[in-house]
């Protein structure tokens, strides 16, 4: 009888693994907050099923011509805080440091940071090169303290305690460098 119940229990693990894989693939692939799964068709299909109460949490507002665009974001962000200006002195001793906090997206960012931001001297990202050159206007200074332009300078993933008393000490010793290199 063990025997029988062994390969009963097998029978129904394996279509239920199945099941359980399948939706945690689906999951990862077609996330809730995504467009990337849209089953709609040109009649209506599955995603049409739900009730007409939760379409209007996932519908656009209608544009009202009297009100100019506002920002609306799902996060709790005032538009203060998103139209913020920070005055960046590319040309003076600012220095960017980039905060790389694991499993946020900060891989992401720090490529789009060296790759696309609009400054007077944005980096130069050579193909091929782990480390973009991002100096400042006329010098061979750094504006950028990331891993994409510095390396990992202060350890893997450094902490903003860490960052804190590195980014300086690195910075001298790269300015110090540099200034004995452009005397010779």
């Amino acid at each position: 009888i063990s025997n029988m119940e062994e390969k009963f229990s097998r029978l129904i693990f394996i279509p239920i693994a199945a099941v359980i894989f399948l939706m945690i693939g689906y999951q990862y692939v077609c996330p809730a907050d995504s467009n990337t799964c849209n089953f709609r068709g040109h009649e209506k299909g599955l995603v049409q099923q739900r009730l007409p109460a939760f379409d209007s949490l996932y519908s656009e507002p209608e544009p009202d011509e009297d009100f100019p665009a506002k920002i609306t974001s799902k996060f709790n962000f005032t538009e203060r805080d998103l139209d913020r200006h920070v005055d960046f002195n590319i040309r003076g001793d600012d220095v960017m440091v980039f905060l790389h906090i694991q499993k946020t997206g900060g891989t992401t960012f720090g490529r789009h940071l060296v790759k696309n931001i609009q400054l007077e001297q944005p980096c130069d990202c050579m193909s091929g090169q782990r480390k973009c050159t991002c100096h400042r206007p006329g010098k061979a200074e750094s504006w950028l303290f990331s891993r994409f332009s510095t390396g990992w300078s202060c350890g893997l993933h450094a902490d903003w305690t860490e960052l804190t008393s590195c980014v300086p000490v690195v910075m001298n010793k790269k300015d110090k460098k540099n200034a004995q290199k452009s005397k010779k």
